[in-house]
């Protein structure tokens, strides 16, 4: 699809106008582009030097297979390749799911998260390593919380499946493909990374923790990276069709500049809600709230829709949703719990399934394996999942910078007076 094509006449009020009146965009400076640049240079630098150490590990663990007694390639490799085109199935087949029916797709992934998340810690124990045991405490105490959180959340299902199948309807153009590759992509650096955690492993040197440690953070970090991508090209076709009634070509959109690099830093400094498991968000909501308006995942919308910094992109999106009164709505949403449950999902399957490879055939570092495949899994999953969220996020920031857009049906105010409603019986009680 080239160009731009029309599908509904362009509202009466300019939406971009509307948020250039709004909320005044300050005037990038030139340490902010110095940075995103100095960023993007660190990343492609790191990608050259990450992969030269990868290469000289593999050669180097293959020359000293016949000297360790507990490494064998021909154990270790199978399970972990199998979990890297294993995840690549499960993200696709899983992010079709979403697409195709988005009401399974939630609740599978409130209920099915826990139950495989305990089902890895009960293989852990079953391994009966120290390091097993200490991990499969985690992912148990981890499998009741999800549990928990799952049953409290339990009354939002209804109006997450509202709002996930309005905002991914009609997906761009090409969006597939753009899934497809991303994921051809992340199953190229798993390998990659895999051969060179395994040279690692074979070798008895001091320095062989600092190089995994170096692979999983450039494997983190690269994930990462596709996924922010995949965010901001997706979600800045969604936002000019939910503010101007028109589709873009995605070759258009993925040629806008992003901080990918930088973001996912962002992120974790804003305490995002993706991680939540982790966050212990009611202890410091008062940090929370200040770090999330400076950010968020709302702001990759503006990056790609404006080519602003992440930070700025963040500002901007979070004062619209405080000037529409849709803070309330926005700090309830469970698209970024729904995404990472989807990740502990797909992460929870690839570790089962390396881990009882690992266990059938007596390889001697089951623990390592299943550890390596879950985190495969759970990124690539979130990689396949990045355009749903995208949509998602393109609605809202759309809806707040011009709500009366005909573009736009009865599902935010319906869910906003229901939250009002209910706030005031909280109030009165």
């Amino acid at each position: 699809m080239q160009g731009v094509h029309h599908i509904q006449t362009q509202p009466p009020t300019n939406p971009i106008k509307l948020r250039e009146a709004r909320i005044p965009i300050r005037p990038t400076v030139v340490v902010g582009e110095f940075f995103r640049w100095s960023v993007r240079i660190v990343f492609f630098l790191h990608l050259i030097l990450v992969t030269i150490l990868i290469i000289f590990l593999t050669i180097r663990g293959l020359l000293n297979t016949s000297n360790n007694h507990h490494f064998h390639p021909e154990k270790w490799f199978p399970p972990l390749l199998t979990s890297a085109a294993c995840a690549g199935i499960v993200g696709f087949t899983w992010q079709g799911i979403t697409s195709c029916n988005p009401s399974k797709a939630i609740k599978a992934a409130f209920w099915l998260s826990p139950l495989l998340t305990c089902a890895v810690g009960i293989l852990f124990f079953l391994i009966g390593s120290a390091g097993g045991i200490a991990a499969g405490a985690v992912a148990v105490i981890s499998a009741l919380i999800q549990s928990l959180y799952g049953c409290w959340v339990n009354p939002r299902f209804e109006y997450a499946t509202t709002v996930l199948s309005v905002s991914t309807a009609s997906p761009p153009a090409k969006t597939t493909f753009i899934v497809i590759l991303s994921i051809l992509a992340s199953i190229l650096y798993s390998c990659l990374s895999i051969s060179g955690i395994g040279g690692a492993t074979a070798s008895t040197t001091s320095l062989d923790p600092l190089f995994i440690s170096i692979i999983l953070l450039s494997l983190a970090w690269t994930m990462h990276v596709i996924k922010n991508t995949v965010l901001v090209t997706i979600a800045r076709v969604k936002y000019m069709h939910f503010a101007c009634g028109a589709y873009f070509d995605t070759r258009v959109a993925s040629t806008t500049r992003s901080d990918t690099g930088s973001a996912r830093a962002m992120k974790l400094l804003a305490g995002d809600t993706d991680e939540f498991l982790f966050s212990c968000a009611d202890c410091y909501s008062g940090i929370a709230s200040a770090g999330v308006a400076y950010g968020n995942r709302w702001g990759f919308v503006h990056v790609g829709a404006y080519n602003q910094g992440f930070m700025q992109a963040s500002i901007d999106t979070w004062e619209m949703f405080r000037m529409a009164g849709l803070e309330t709505l926005i700090n309830s949403d469970l698209t970024g719990a729904f995404c990472f449950l989807s990740g502990v999902a797909g992460g929870a399957i690839c570790s089962l399934l390396s881990g009882i490879w690992a266990l059938a055939i007596q390889e001697s570092h089951p623990t390592q394996v299943s550890i390596y495949a879950f985190l495969i899994g759970y990124f690539m999953c979130r990689i396949a999942m990045a355009w749903p969220q995208a949509c998602l996020l393109a609605y809202y920031v759309a809806y707040a910078e011009n709500p009366q857009s005909p573009q736009f049906d009865s599902t935010i105010p319906v869910r906003i007076q229901e939250l009002q409603r209910h706030q005031a019986w909280r109030e009165q009680s």
